[in-house]
């Protein structure tokens, strides 16, 4: 990838991995966001709804498309929280608890066939700088600089 911006490099990336997993979800009649679903809300407790879309980075209106799918295909039931009436806590039912032991694996199979093609140090350098990228962001470093030069950049745009 000579000669790419660091942000084409993620996005390109970013995309490969979510096709890979919509590919592999579809075979369940699933996709990603079901799967990325099922593995964020506690397999016990429960979840706030109001908690998933965030530890997701998911919008809310995407969510919402997503639960009511998961809810019509029986994998997850809603119940008012009884700590707050407002609120709902959303559950897997056992047929939910099933599809996430599945959820589970496949991510479990990608990270491990990842590790066997890189090394460790190569993995704990790309965990730094991913690290590093959403610290910059967070902070909102990136755009706040006043001038940066060529030579003080990763890989140069031509």
């Amino acid at each position: 990838m000579k000669d790419k911006t660091i942000d084409y490099i993620l996005r390109a990336t970013w995309q490969a991995v979510a096709r890979m997993y919509n590919e592999e979800a579809s075979k369940y009649d699933a996709s990603m966001a079901t799967g990325f679903a099922l593995l964020s809300i506690d397999k016990e407790g429960g979840t706030p709804s109001t908690a998933l879309g965030p530890k997701m980075g998911m919008e809310a209106t995407s969510l919402t498309r997503t639960l009511k799918s998961m809810e019509d295909k029986g994998l997850i039931i809603r119940k008012k929280n009884p700590e707050d009436g407002r609120g709902v806590l959303i559950y897997l039912t056992d047929f939910g608890k099933e599809k996430r032991e599945l959820s589970k694996n496949t991510v479990l199979k990608f990270n491990e066939t990842v590790k066997q093609h890189i090394s460790d140090e190569k993995l704990k350098h790309f965990i730094e700088v991913a690290e590093t990228i959403n610290e910059l962001i967070q902070e909102k470093n990136i755009f706040t600089q006043t001038e940066i030069s060529e030579s003080d950049s990763i890989i140069s745009l031509k």
